[in-house]
């Protein structure tokens, strides 16, 4: 065994240890039978109304990165594009930081487009990157909304000048480094919203399941923190670590815990269920990927 394969089994090693401590704590202040019992008595039609929203957002932002993949010259059908996404959702599902099935979509189109990987990467990444900075911006107005927690020392401040700052510095950012995103910056925004709108409705109807009355913007607050922590890459699939900002969270928010943590769950199975059509698109034959002849891929 090579000394980079080596290392690849003890950083996957790493990451699965950490999801499991981090579950491990969380069964250990909560009661598991409280959780199971919310989890399993859960309301049937609002988790369909919540399926539904979450893949409609996944649609929409596989409409944004295909902006992305045309402002370097690569040009893909829709179906072709939306097939791709689905298998991308797929290998997030296990790998570390909800990332690694975006680096295989960049190996699936660098293997059938004969693209350049630098360009491919750079594009699949902003993508994210984009999602993330209007995840943010709605989370930050979220929190201003929670009069209650402006006792937190320092809070309100941090949170406005993060909330004024956080689209010009993204702007700022392409403006200077990656200026052939500019043409798509606006486009791309907008459908960011929408994505994270379809997720906060996705997140709505998931807490109608569990028949939560009320407390659902403190709900939501820690929903749109831990959609940002899970991106980080120290967790598989971001497991434990969504669970453990609701547990933690319940301390400066009124949420019930073991609610919260059945959110969580909830969450994670209509991911899971969501991203079983990207195992069969796998092992199918994908069609062509040209919407129209791809052009060379330049440098950024």
């Amino acid at each position: 065994m090579n000394k980079a394969k080596k290392k690849d089994i003890i950083k996957w090693s790493l990451k699965f240890l950490l999801s499991g401590v981090a579950l491990y704590f969380v069964f250990r202040i909560v009661d598991p039978d409280s959780i199971f019992d919310a989890f399993f008595s859960s309301h049937p039609w609002y988790l369909l109304l919540a399926f539904l929203a979450f893949n409609g957002s996944k649609i929409l932002a596989a409409f944004r990165l295909n902006r992305f993949y045309k402002a370097i010259g690569v040009y893909l059908t829709n179906r072709y594009n939306l097939l791709l996404y689905y298998i991308g959702m797929f290998y997030n599902l296990f790998l570390p930081g909800s990332v690694g099935g975006d680096a295989y979509k960049v190996f699936l189109l660098q293997e059938r487009n004969n693209g350049r990987t630098k360009p491919l990467l750079w594009a699949t990444l902003l993508d994210r990157v984009s999602g993330l900075v209007v995840l943010a911006h709605l989370t930050f107005g979220l929190i201003l909304l929670r009069k209650d927690l402006a006792g937190i020392p320092y809070l309100q401040p941090l949170v406005w000048s993060a909330l004024l700052l956080t689209i010009p510095a993204h702007w700022l950012l392409k403006r200077i480094v990656f200026t052939r995103f500019i043409p798509i910056f606006w486009p791309t925004l907008f459908l960011s919203f929408w994505v994270q709108l379809g997720q906060l409705i996705c997140a709505c109807f998931i807490l109608l399941a569990l028949g939560i009355q009320g407390g659902y913007l403190d709900y939501l607050i820690l929903f749109m923190v831990s959609s940002v922590v899970a991106v980080l890459p120290f967790t598989v699939g971001g497991v434990g670590a969504r669970e453990l900002v609701f547990l933690y969270g319940y301390r400066f928010l009124v949420i019930d815990e073991h609610l919260a943590v059945a959110f969580t769950f909830l969450f994670f199975s209509i991911l899971a269920v969501s991203s079983l059509p990207g195992l069969a698109f796998s092992f199918s034959s994908l069609p062509a990927p040209s919407g129209s002849p791809i052009s060379q891929i330049t440098k950024l």
